[in-house]
């Protein structure tokens, strides 16, 4: 079976910036669900047409992937706000943001514990890899029909790229988990 919109896709790759530093190595097939929001739209154009065994190399610039680097997502919030355990690498969901943090900042992105100095803390809004070019070798190692579940869902679940766009026109987020 060629892969098509609304179909089942099995992967497994390699991720790269452009310097070649390995940034996430998917060993074991995962499944993602083509059509709908579980890969960026540069990569399921080129699996179109493609069967099990192929193998691609992809390059993909930032706004294409994970968006350029927005410096109006970096948020200096108050120390006091966040509990003791706080600690850099962590983060936090808009919807989890303490009460008093910036009203400006977006409810829908997932922030980044960046820094934590004795007054402030930086939270960072931008996807780890916004503004970063990224290199993909990937290999289908599977196809299949997607269900009417997933296809009514948009997902096979899995959700290692998804495209959230806002509706109020804020710029889309890319999200790699």
């Amino acid at each position: 079976m060629d892969i098509t919109e609304q179909c089942v896709v099995a992967l497994t790759w390699t991720l790269k910036d452009t310097l070649g530093e390995v940034l996430d190595v998917l060993d074991d097939p995962v499944e993602f669900l083509v059509g709908g929001d579980d890969l960026l739209p540069r990569i399921e154009q080129a699996l179109q047409g493609h069967a099990p065994g192929a193998k691609l190399d992809l390059h993909i610039e930032p706004e294409e992937a994970f968006c350029d680097f927005n410096d109006q997502l970096l948020f200096l919030e108050p120390r006091n706000l966040f509990p003791a355990e706080l600690e850099e690498g962590m983060t936090i969901e808009g919807t989890a943001l303490p009460k008093g943090t910036n009203p400006d900042a977006p409810r829908n992105a997932q922030y980044t514990v960046t820094e934590i100095y004795p007054e402030h803390v930086v939270l960072d809004g931008n996807h780890p890899l916004a503004g970063i070019a990224i290199r993909l070798s990937l290999k289908v190692e599977a196809v299949r029909e997607a269900t009417e579940e997933e296809i009514g869902r948009g997902t096979c679940g899995t959700g290692f790229f998804r495209i959230d766009v806002d509706p109020d026109g804020t710029p889309p987020e890319a999200v790699l988990h």
